[in-house]
C-alpha cells in the first residue's frame, strides 16, 4: 500500500521536445530534487549550468546503437518499479545498488511528425521509441509511489502540486493518470484523421506503433485495435 505523500528526492527528465525543459528543471533543482537525463535532454541541461547525472552513469553502460539502447535496464525499471513499502522489493534494491526514481518526465520520439512530412520507412522505423514508452508504462504501474508526465502543458500542474505538498506528490494526483490517458487518448484520436494520408504499409507501422506502445496484452490491443477501425 502506497502512502498518501511521496516526497520527491530524484527525477528522470528523457524528453524529445524540450519546450519547457531547462524551467522545469531549474524548478525541480531548486526543490533540491536530483537530476537523472539521458542523451541530448541531459545536455541541454547541463548546459544551462544545472546538476544532471547521466543515466549511462547509472546504469554502468554508456548509450549505444545510435541511441536504441539507453533505458532499457534493470537500474532505471528497478528504480521505477520497486515497491517502497515491500521489504523484499527493498532488499533487492540494496543488494543490487538500485536507486528510487520518484518522478519520470517523459515524452516520445517524433513518430508521427516523422510520417507525416513523409519521411521514408527507415527514418519513421528510427523515430519509433521503445524506451520511452516502457518506462512510462512501468511509473503508471508503480503509480502508487511514482508520479509521471508525458506532457509538456502538465508541467505546471506538477510544480503546482509539489508546491502545494512541500515537494511531495498526493496518490491523488498519482492516481488521476491523466497525462498517460490523454497522451494515449490524443494518440488513438488522430489514427483515422482524414488528412493523414501516407502509403499504406506506413499508415500500418503507425497504428501498430501506438496501440501497442500503450496496450501491452494481446487482448486489450485488439480491443483498442477495433475501436479505430484497425483491426
Amino acid at each position: 500500500m502506497s502512502n498518501d505523500c511521496v516526497k520527491i528526492r530524484r527525477a528522470l527528465l528523457s524528453v524529445s521536445d524540450k519546450t519547457g525543459l531547462i524551467e522545469l528543471a531549474t524548478a525541480l533543482d531548486s526543490k533540491g530534487i536530483e537530476l537523472l537525463s539521458t542523451g541530448g535532454t541531459a545536455r541541454s541541461i547541463r548546459d544551462a549550468g544545472l546538476p544532471v547525472k547521466d543515466v549511462s552513469d547509472i546504469t554502468g553502460f554508456p548509450e549505444m546503437m545510435d541511441g536504441r539502447v539507453k533505458t532499457l535496464h534493470p537500474m532505471v525499471h528497478g528504480g521505477l518499479l520497486a515497491l517502497r513499502d515491500n521489504k523484499d522489493h527493498l532488499a533487492a534494491m540494496r543488494e543490487h545498488g538500485i536507486i528510487e526514481i520518484d518522478l519520470l518526465v517523459v515524452n516520445l520520439y517524433p513518430f508521427e511528425e516523422t510520417v507525416s512530412k513523409g519521411g521514408n520507412y527507415e527514418a519513421c522505423v528510427e523515430n519509433i521509441d521503445i524506451g520511452g514508452p516502457a518506462m512510462i508504462r512501468a511509473a503508471a504501474k508503480n503509480h502508487g509511489f511514482v508520479s509521471v508526465v508525458v506532457d509538456v502543458e502538465d508541467y505546471d500542474f506538477l510544480l503546482q502540486e509539489l508546491n502545494l505538498n512541500n515537494g511531495s506528490t498526493t496518490l491523488k494526483f498519482r492516481h488521476q493518470e491523466y497525462t498517460l490517458r490523454s497522451f494515449v487518448h490524443s494518440k488513438l484520436s488522430k489514427l483515422n484523421d482524414p488528412s493523414f494520408s501516407v502509403n499504406c504499409s506506413l499508415c500500418t507501422l503507425r497504428k501498430v506503433y501506438i496501440l501497442f506502445s500503450f496496450f501491452g496484452n494481446a487482448a486489450t490491443f485488439r480491443d483498442a485495435g477495433r475501436d479505430v477501425g484497425f483491426m
